[in-house]
């Protein structure tokens, strides 16, 4: 599971058992060859550390976060790797082991990792959101991972939520992810003290304002600050939009809410359960569940093994 900040690695059976598991800093700045040879030379480690062979594997599969062409292999474009523009990344993995490869979106592998080995175990269809810096997603349709005609499906992040919204670094105006992640959270609280709002977050961060985060933000609602409060409520008003048109869109059995946000418990499900009540199609919402993810940060490798199985 290769994202912006780290990379896990881990060998998994079919039956789910993780049979070992290591963790690496990707240190995406370096560039793509410096990335893919610190990836590379991890894997060698580890297959070393546990005296397997690349031989006695069935297959590797690299959930890599961007804009994934999973036919060809290539990773088309990756905000959170930069430089990685067009790269045949399955292609150099798979001469370099001699193995069946595959690549897919990370926050897919993360829908299907829930769906085979998470809280979706048993469940048709389900959809996933990966609530963090950013909002990705993932599909399960009938039990198979949806991935859309070209490239990875499910930029649910980038749907629009609100036209005359903030500009995203996709270049529209009112996606998701510039209204309802961890970053528009610290946004939207940063922006509210600018103006001259109160607020204990504040003191948390010794008057500086900029390095507030949506973790802060989160803590200092849970001891009742009232515009920490506000900051998450708004975000949660628009999440609670996007699964509307979700629940309406795919009639899902379940909707997952993963990443760091899904950290805040009630505090983000129980108002977006509540705009699915209120906006969404009577029948469909009485039929989802809106539920936390269960597998944390190992999502990505557990559904990148499920993957791997499948194909």
């Amino acid at each position: 599971d290769l994202g912006g900040t780290k990379m896990i690695v881990a060998i998994i059976s079919e039956n789910g058992e993780v049979i070992a598991r290591q963790q690496l800093p990707t240190l995406a700045d370096q560039g793509p060859q410096a990335v893919i040879k610190r990836m590379v030379s991890g894997m060698d480690q580890f297959l070393k550390g546990t005296n397997l062979s690349p031989a006695q594997l069935s297959a590797i599969c690299l959930a890599t976060a961007g804009i994934i062409d999973v036919k060809n292999g290539i990773v088309t474009d990756s905000p959170n790797l930069p430089g990685w523009k067009n790269l045949a990344l399955r292609s150099i993995v798979e001469e370099k082991y001699r193995l069946k490869t595959f690549l897919i979106n990370d926050a897919d592998a993360a829908a299907l990792g829930e769906h085979r080995f998470g809280v979706g175990r048993g469940i048709d269809s389900l959809v996933l959101l990966t609530l963090g810096t950013g909002i990705g997603g993932g599909i399960v349709i009938n039990g198979k991972l949806y991935l859309g005609a070209t490239v990875s499906a499910a930029e649910i992040g980038h749907m629009v939520v609100d036209a005359n919204g903030p500009r995203c670094a996709c270049g529209r105006n009112g996606c998701l992810e510039t209204l309802a992640s961890g970053t528009a959270v610290a946004r939207e609280a940063i922006s509210s003290i600018n103006r001259g709002g109160k607020s204990s977050l504040t003191d948390i961060v010794a008057g500086k304002t900029e390095t507030i985060t949506a973790e802060a933000v989160y803590l200092a609602a849970k001891d009742g600050d009232s515009l920490s409060l506000e900051s998450i409520a708004r975000a949660t008003y628009y999440l609670g939009i996007g699964v509307v048109n979700l629940v309406n869109i795919f009639n899902p059995e379940m909707v997952v809410m993963g990443g760091g946000m899904a950290g805040m418990g009630s505090l983000l499900l129980d108002p977006v359960a509540d705009m699915v009540k209120k906006k969404a199609f009577p029948l469909m919402a009485r039929s989802v569940r809106i539920v936390p993810a269960q597998l944390g940060n190992d999502a990505g490798v557990f559904g990148a093994a499920a993957f791997a199985l499948e194909q």
